[in-house]
């Protein structure tokens, strides 16, 4: 009896082209291109201010959460400035709790 030979399987991991190397010859980089950096540091804020809605809105999803420091690219020093201005702003009504 002659059994259908089963389709052979790509070892490149579910990656497109096999995962190993492009048309370039170097391998595949996943992942961002080069670290994000602080915005605040480059413009060297000195205090991030409750009342200026426009740059806090940056930094809040659509939904009212905050957006982590990793995905911003924000220093610690300046998240921390940042999580007071937005809930200081969310307490005076400037920015929502949560949108439903």
């Amino acid at each position: 009896m002659a059994f259908a030979s089963a389709p052979s399987r790509n070892k490149g991991h579910g990656r497109p082209g096999g995962g190993r190397e492009e048309a370039g010859g170097r391998p595949r980089r996943w992942g961002p291109p080069r670290r994000k950096v602080c915005r605040f540091c480059v413009d060297r804020v000195v205090d991030i201010d409750y009342k200026n809605t426009t740059i806090l809105r940056n930094f809040v999803t659509e939904r009212g959460k905050m957006i982590s420091a990793r995905s911003t690219g924000n220093c610690s020093k300046h998240h921390r400035m940042l999580t007071r201005a937005i809930k200081r702003a969310r307490n005076i009504a400037l920015l929502p709790y949560a949108v439903v």
